[in-house]
């Protein structure tokens, strides 16, 4: 359990959680493998947690947007990060290319920390605000496109 709670503290999103709260996410989690092509979740699809990379390369392909698919292999990657907050269809598909192992952390297992934890809920709110004001920024070129 400890192994996975350290894994747990190199993945970016879960930074946010002391290690007594990734212990738990650790327990309540759980390590799953992944064959090559195999999809982890389409398109639509209201995962019930998120996945962190253990080993392996995922092709994450965006759909309805014409944006190109794009690869994770960082391991510690923390995958569809707001799955963990928001149980709300996900725009992308997500599919091994290669073999892969990963740890799912149910959001259940989250949320009852977040709500158990004023620091954690504070920390949480404060990750969203930054992540909103770095799409909104990143939208800002094309906002001034429409503006007449």
């Amino acid at each position: 359990m400890d192994d996975t709670a350290a894994m747990l503290a190199r993945a970016e999103f879960l930074e946010m959680c002391d290690d007594e709260q990734r212990r738990m996410l650790a327990f309540a989690g759980d390590q799953q493998h992944f064959g090559a092509e195999q999809v982890l979740y389409r398109a639509g699809e209201i995962p019930s947690g998120a996945f962190v990379l253990l080993e392996g390369v995922l092709q994450v392909a965006p759909q309805g947007d014409g944006s190109a698919p794009y690869t994770i292999d960082e391991p510690g990657s923390v995958v569809s990060a707001m799955a963990l907050i928001l149980a709300k269809p996900r725009p992308v598909t997500i599919t091994a290319l290669t073999e892969a192992q990963v740890f799912f952390v149910p959001r259940h297992a989250f949320m009852k920390l977040v709500q158990q934890s004023p620091v954690l809920a504070q920390r949480v709110a404060e990750r969203i605000q930054a992540d909103l004001g770095s799409y909104l920024e990143a939208l800002q070129p094309i906002r001034n496109k429409f503006k007449r």
